[in-house]
């Protein structure tokens, strides 16, 4: 995540945020997919992979770094998912952008941001998820997927 002045506001103030709901084929070779779930030490919170956009960053190119930053994972973006809008913290109106993302390669190393990465089904992921909001995604994603090639 940014915070300070390379920090990029929308209208009215508004926090702007990107990040994606981060997935791969099981491993377990029976079919279905894994989600990835981050934990958020100063949040004390599992959550999708996300953070603010840099001043000049458009919302895919900072989903695109977030997943990088805080999962080590190469991703292509999929399907736009539904945008969040709530209150932060600091009670600033705040606004992220989701997509899917398949994960395509690379190492999670713990950091400063994020101490463990777990990968889950989606009906784990729905409730190890500390926001309803997020967990409500894990269905979108699922959504996105099954549409025809296309329309998600």
């Amino acid at each position: 995540m940014t915070y300070g002045k390379e920090e990029r506001t929308g209208e009215e103030g508004t926090v702007l945020a990107a990040g994606c709901v981060l997935w791969r084929p099981a491993l377990s070779g029976r079919g279905g997919i894994e989600l990835a779930l981050v934990h958020r030490p100063k949040w004390s919170d599992w959550s999708h992979p996300k953070g603010k956009l840099k001043r000049g960053e458009t919302a895919r190119d900072a989903a695109l770094r977030e997943v990088l930053e805080e999962t080590g994972m190469t991703c292509a973006l999929g399907a736009e998912l539904p945008t969040a809008h709530y209150r932060d913290a600091q009670d600033r109106p705040k606004e992220v952008r989701y997509w899917a993302a398949e994960a395509l390669s690379g190492t999670f190393v713990p950091n400063s941001e994020v101490s463990h990465l777990r990968w889950l089904s989606p009906d784990e992921a729905r409730r190890l998820l500390t926001r309803e909001r997020d967990a409500e995604l894990v269905t979108d994603l699922l959504a996105a997927l099954a549409a025809p090639r296309g329309r998600a």
